[in-house]
């Protein structure tokens, strides 16, 4: 994922090179590479009119925020490269002899970065000396980084693995934005003379206003983190990703992928009452609940007029067991079903403590992470169970606010200090509440158990007795989820026309009985319903099963209110 984009860098896109023995002068790319070449009998010649410089734009990448193991797991099984040791790792470099005509990148690197802009010749560097400059790269990978020292790597999520890494792209460099999913095909750079230079850059900013100093070594150090912490790689090859399933063609709608896409839509029945099935102990055996969680599971936002996002279709469960075991059943399920998900309590350590929009740091030049900076189609899961007393402070009641805009609108404020700006978002929202949410919701649901004490590790255990013996086949409801969310739906104008009737006849009845917003629920839970039986348009006999679902909820929403009425 694109976590942030950085300024545009300038390299020396041609250099010349000149012999200092025999003067022939030749030229050289700086393209796909972090160091400039240059061995002990040659200069570069930074005066030449023959150099062009060009720029390049740096991305800052980070594993796709949320992924859940069994998709890594398959793409880990799906990969044919088996990696086998390199000379250009640090080990190697440090076994392997130096020849007689060579030099360590530093040297020809170095006379890039003199002062005066000179060409500085380059000299042979002692074993020693490149010796220790190895072994403070790589101890530079133990001692920084947050996962095993101090380097941020800006991670959204807390408790994030995978590797970071900064992106150099050459062509098309406004092509990429904040947030996408990309796979990038490059040469990757580790090159631990890298680390030296950051080391160097960051001491030799020692001269100068201490304020000024600071800013300047934390912009360098996130800037440059270490290489064996964040490599380098110069993008070749580039292609956004629709998705992340590994179940799934990288393009669903391109004409080569119909045969499959028409297969799994020719099971979609079976798939569904799987999924259904699953769902429905999840919810304690309520049926109902399960038929709306299915809905919510497909979802996605397909479309956007205006401010408003179509195709969103967050869902509060209310009437939630008290304690973690029932979240923790269910939240776990759901990592098993979906491609990313992240639940997210809302304690009130949590939201008084807690980044979640991303907010830009000057000091270091960077955007700041946040827990809600997600890809498309994440799943996340609110546990509003995890509430006890107490009082939010300001970060909390912001926390709040962003967690309804996201609900509401799909849309994450991002904070630029002296601005704030919309980012669009395309994240599943599931709220797990006791109660009525505080948060809005487009659909509430009250769970209705079928036992009174239902034992979450024997559900747990029947669920998985059924997956492992096959009455549930979750690879492919692995697969339907995922495709789901990628077909595209159309509305004929004869049942456009039924539907506007019956909206115009209930409004006649009763304009508190179909408000606007409870049409336009009702026509996301038709379009859901329709694409979760395999059919990619709406027909009558659907369009009546919404409607008759959409009464029932709120039957069952005025009897669990009326309950809630003590009696006098």
């Amino acid at each position: 994922m694109v976590q942030d984009t950085y300024d545009p860098e300038f390299y020396l896109g041609v250099y010349e090179v000149q012999d200092k023995n025999t003067g022939t002068k030749i030229l050289k790319s700086g393209k796909y590479q972090d160091v400039a070449e240059c061995v002990t009998h040659q200069r570069i010649n930074m005066e030449s009119p023959n150099n062009v410089t060009l720029d390049r734009q740096t991305l800052y990448c980070v594993p796709v925020p949320a992924e859940n193991e069994w998709v890594k797991q398959a793409y880990a099984e799906n990969c044919q490269h088996q990696p086998t040791p390199s000379t250009s790792t640090q080990q190697s470099r440090v076994k392997r002899a130096l020849e007689e005509d060579e030099v360590p990148p530093l040297a020809s690197s170095e006379s890039t970065m003199s002062e005066g802009g000179d060409a500085m010749e380059t000299s042979k560097v002692s074993e020693a000396e490149k010796r220790t400059r190895t072994e403070g790269a790589s101890s530079s990978s133990t001692q920084q980084g947050r996962p095993g020292g101090g380097v941020d790597l800006n991670f959204p999520l807390a408790g994030e693995k995978g590797p970071a890494c900064l992106v150099k792209v050459y062509d098309t460099l406004d092509a990429f934005k904040v947030n996408e999913m990309v796979e990038f095909v490059g040469v990757l750079s580790v090159d631990p003379v890298l680390a030296t230079f950051t080391h160097q850059n960051g001491s030799s900013s020692a001269v100068g206003e201490p304020d000024e100093v600071m800013d300047g070594i934390e912009e360098e150090s996130a800037h440059s983190p270490p290489p064996s912490l964040v490599p380098r790689l110069h993008v070749i090859l580039s292609q956004r990703l629709q998705h992340v399933n590994p179940l799934l063609p990288k393009n669903v709608t391109a004409p080569e992928t119909k045969p499959f896409v028409d297969s799994v839509l020719q099971e979609a029945g079976v798939i569904r009452d799987q999924l259904r099935l699953l769902l429905q102990q999840l919810c304690l055996g309520d049926a109902f609940a399960a038929d709306y969680l299915l809905l919510h599971l497909i979802s996605c936002v397909y479309a956007r007029r205006d401010v408003v996002a179509l195709g969103k279709f967050g869902l509060n469960l209310s009437g939630c067991p008290a304690g973690p075991e029932f979240i923790s059943l269910l939240s776990n399920q759901i990592k098993e079903l979906v491609c990313k998900s992240h639940v997210f309590p809302l304690s009130l350590q949590n939201m008084n403590s807690s980044l979640i929009s991303p907010k830009k740091d000057y000091s270091a030049n960077r955007l700041k992470s946040g827990a809600l900076q997600l890809t498309e189609r994440t799943h996340l899961i609110l546990d509003e169970t995890a509430m006890e007393p107490g009082q939010l402070d300001a970060t909390g009641v912001q926390n709040l606010t962003a967690l309804g805009n996201l609900i509401a609108w799909q849309k994450v404020e991002y904070d630029f200090n002296f601005h704030k700006t919309d980012f669009p978002a395309n994240v599943t929202v599931l709220v797990l509440s006791e109660g009525k949410s505080l948060l809005p919701s487009d659909c509430q649901v009250p769970i209705q158990p079928k036992t009174d004490a239902p034992n979450m590790a024997a559900i747990q255990n029947t669920i998985q007795q059924q997956i492992t013996s096959g009455a549930i086949d979750i690879k492919k409801i692995r697969t339907f989820i995922g495709l789901i969310q990628l077909l595209e739906y159309t509305l004929s104008d004869d049942i456009q026309k039924i539907v506007e009737d019956d909206f115009v006849e209930a409004r006649k009845t009763d304009l508190n009985s179909m408000t606007q917003e409870d049409f336009h629920s009702l026509l996301v839970i038709a379009r859901l319903l329709s694409l979760s039986t395999g059919q990619t348009s709406l027909t009558r006999e659907v369009w009546e099963r919404a409607k008759r679902m959409e009464s029932a909820r709120k039957v069952r929403l005025r009897t669990v209110a009326a309950a809630a009425v003590p009696r006098s």
